[in-house]
């Protein structure tokens, strides 16, 4: 049993710094903050019981673990918390913790390593009898031996990053005649992104859901999963709606889900929580794509339907807590969806939007929840991701789920900025959403008939505003005329 965690360094920015510091508070630690010279003006600066501000580049800020860990033991902190993104996969800053002393709540390095590294966890989890899709079991930086593969594998194929994820440099080929095109881009991109160009060829699924199992594993062997989400909704591989659970996911496929996720995370001595993901084909065949070592951005949908605070887990278990409870005692209701609300212009191919926030109006209600450390007269910097905020809903049924989240988008207004609200007003109005038909080319299918032109809430706001005045006025000219 390892030490109680008394507190709690995040090494983090925006909503997920927030959602651990408000962890930390309900189990009584201490929460510390770091912060860049550009979110100086960041809630969860203010939030913390303590904050420190790291100078220099505002990227860098986040991603050098030297300073971050001189900080942690300056500030008595005796554990860190990664969050997402950022530091939260690197084998390095995990290893570096341990060695200061510190707590790293998340995974051990060598599984945050092993599954970094795409080529590796792939031949990791076929050894132990999990599907994968068709495919390379070594990186290739050669661009031939790349296009003799690919032939032999036959198309389409899809080039991956060996050392990174999120849609960075992937590639969907087609014809042979792409290759050289599509595998420059590639390794260009996962240089550029990850410090290494290594790839990996595999087999294309087309059109597949995206299907991913949340997992809690603690440091006695116990592993449950906390069921599945659906995440088919992406653009250039990268997710904009999360649903969990599944809302038309076959239940004999989600029991293997689930079988074969937990028994591989048992078999490899999986500690903390984590999330494998799959692909389900149209025959309802699994394959296994990636493993992702840290809390995921969708993680409030499976805590909706679970009822269990995935953060607060991970700190427990990084105190050497068994879980506090057994998969028979999970239970699932309802169904939770997740908008992520991004800074950025759905009819200008997703451009990035910068800028202070002038107006801020957000949903409320039963069963809606908002994560989000935006505010009216934040400024949105340039430096990072574009990500604002994360609306979740949650009703008992799908249908009550979908209808909720129209009322709640319907709700959300911002101004200053340009979001993609109107994407996700036009998704939940669409035939094959509202019927749970999704899979990860829909938004390719969809775009082009979506409406995205922003209705301007604010506006017409500021209009009845004016047509109450009015109406107030000649009331009031009625009321003098009749006593006149």
């Amino acid at each position: 049993m390892q030490k109680k965690i008394k507190k709690i360094l995040v090494a983090n920015r925006g909503e997920i710094a927030l959602r651990i510091i408000r962890a930390c508070k309900e189990l009584d630690i201490q929460s510390v903050s770091i912060f860049s010279e550009v979110d100086v003006e960041g809630v969860w600066v203010r939030k913390a019981d303590e904050c420190y501000p790291i100078l220099g580049d505002a990227l860098q800020a986040y991603l050098n673990y030297d300073p971050i860990i001189a900080l942690a033991l300056k500030a008595g902190c005796d554990a860190i918390h990664p969050g997402y993104g950022f530091l939260s996969e690197s084998e390095e800053f995990a290893t570096a913790c341990e060695k200061n002393g510190l707590i790293f709540i998340g995974p051990k390095p060598e599984h945050i390593a092993l599954f970094g590294d795409k080529m590796a966890s792939k031949v990791a989890m076929k050894a132990i009898g999990v599907p994968v899709l068709e495919g390379t079991d070594e990186a290739i930086l050669d661009m031939k031996e790349g296009e003799k593969i690919a032939t032999s594998i036959g198309f389409p194929v899809i080039i991956k990053a060996a050392f990174g994820g999120g849609g960075r440099g992937m590639r969907i080929v087609r014809k042979a005649k792409e290759f050289k095109e599509m595998f420059e881009s590639a390794t260009n991109e996962a240089k550029k992104y990850f410090g290494k160009g290594d790839v990996f060829i595999e087999k294309y699924v087309e059109n597949p859901r995206h299907i991913e199992i949340q997992v809690v594993a603690d440091k006695y062997g116990n592993v449950i999963h906390l069921g599945e989400r659906d995440c088919s909704i992406q653009r250039r591989h990268q997710k904009v709606v999360e649903i969990a659970p599944s809302p038309r996911l076959n239940a004999p496929v989600r029991k293997e889900l689930f079988r074969v996720a937990t028994k591989a995370m048992f078999r490899l001595g999986y500690e903390s929580v984590g999330t494998v993901e799959f692909l389900v084909d149209a025959a309802d065949n699994i394959y296994f794509i990636e493993m992702n070592t840290r809390v995921q951005v969708e993680h409030p949908v499976t805590e909706i339907i679970s009822g269990i605070d995935i953060i607060q887990e991970m700190i427990k278990i990084a105190e050497g807590e068994k879980l506090s409870f057994m998969q028979e005692e999970v239970n699932f209701r309802g169904y939770a969806i997740e908008f992520r609300i991004n800074a950025e212009n759905p009819m200008n191919n997703f451009m990035p939007s910068i800028g202070k926030i002038t107006n801020y109006m957000t949903p409320g209600g039963p069963g809606v929840r908002l994560d989000s450390s935006a505010y009216a007269g934040y400024v949105i910097p340039p430096n990072y991701d574009s990500m604002v905020g994360k609306l979740i809903v949650w009703a008992l049924d799908w249908d009550g789920a979908v209808r909720k989240a129209r009322r709640a988008l319907d709700e959300f207004y911002i101004d200053g900025i340009i979001t993609n609200i109107p994407l996700h007003r036009e998704i939940v109005r669409d035939g094959d959403f509202i019927e749970g038909k999704l899979t990860t080319n829909y938004l390719d299918k969809k775009m082009e008939g979506f409406n995205l032109h922003a209705i301007d809430a604010l506006a017409q706001e500021d209009k009845k505003i004016g047509y109450i005045a009015e109406l107030i006025n000649k009331i009031k000219s009625h009321q003098l005329i009749a006593r006149n």
